[in-house]
């Protein structure tokens, strides 16, 4: 690897984002997954952007779909993102094995997460092994209180991805 690429990465790294767990429907089937690659890119209008791994069952589903729920988790909510990332829906059901209850457009809204948003898919845009789905806010859970820390990347850096690189 170059220095250029090291320095990158220890840069970015040392930034330590939240991680998410988006979900989607598309023809009545749900999906979701953890991302590490997201964040709001417009104030007005709001607009967020969730970049999907390619690889990812959560990514076939998203690409069917015209809405995706976003949502912010606590530190102690490894185990779930251990779930979305750590495993594919095309083994595992994951909402089989968590708590969550419909919400707008029939998304899928994870009754134990920090916070959640669902979004209308405006855009989408190839990021090279991701796809940047651009999205804009239609409805919103409870916000946590100020001074809240929500998981972070180096937190899950750790979980194997449960679908190939």
């Amino acid at each position: 690897m170059d220095t250029v690429a090291e320095d990158f990465d220890a840069l970015v790294a040392a930034a330590d984002d939240a991680v998410w767990i988006v979900t989607t429907v598309a023809g009545g089937h749900h999906s979701g997954c953890l991302v590490g690659f997201a964040g709001q890119v417009s104030i007005e209008p709001r607009r967020f952007l969730v970049a999907l791994s390619k690889q990812n069952h959560t990514f076939r589903t998203a690409m069917a779909a015209r809405y995706l729920a976003v949502h912010l988790l606590r530190p102690d909510d490894r185990e779930l993102a251990r779930l979305f990332a750590g495993t594919t829906g095309d083994e595992v059901d994951k909402f089989a094995r968590c708590r969550w209850e419909t919400g707008p457009h029939g998304l899928a809204v994870l009754s134990d997460a920090a916070g959640w948003f669902a979004a209308r898919i405006v855009d989408r845009h190839d990021l090279g092994d991701h796809s940047g789905v651009v999205t804009e806010p239609v409805a919103a859970g409870t916000p946590p209180s100020a001074g809240f820390v929500p998981l972070r990347y180096d937190a899950v850096a750790d979980i194997p991805p449960g679908h190939e690189n």
